[in-house]
């Protein structure tokens, strides 16, 4: 399922894993996905909310306090939720209809077209 995601949207999802697993969870959700976005690239996260400042609260959720990124370790078999393989894939499907890999803003937009569904 990875082969079309660029380095950097790759590296978002291990994020999401080791996020997962740090919080105790046994699946990745989309809030963890969300979460590596944010410690992945952070720069993507900040223009999108400087772009919607309606959703500063989601900045809180993700990290609140703006506490720092700790090092982390996480299982490497955890599987997707639902929403979070719906996210990838609707990522995924983007990208492909416009010959490219799946950036880190192609996992943006696909997590709140999910959120929204």
């Amino acid at each position: 399922m990875f082969e079309d995601f660029s380095a950097k949207a790759r590296a978002v999802v291990s994020s999401a894993r080791m996020e997962a697993s740090r919080r105790g969870a046994d699946r990745i959700e989309p809030e963890h996905l969300l979460l590596g976005l944010e410690r992945e690239e952070k720069h993507v996260t900040a223009q999108f909310l400087e772009e919607h400042p309606e959703l500063e609260a989601l900045r809180d959720y993700l990290n609140p306090a703006a506490a720092p990124w700790g090092k982390l370790a996480g299982r490497a078999d955890m599987p997707l939720t639902p929403a979070s393989r719906e996210a990838l894939t609707a990522a995924s499907n983007h990208a492909a209809a416009h010959h490219k890999p799946v950036e880190t803003r192609d996992l943006l937009r696909a997590l709140l077209m999910v959120a929204r569904a």
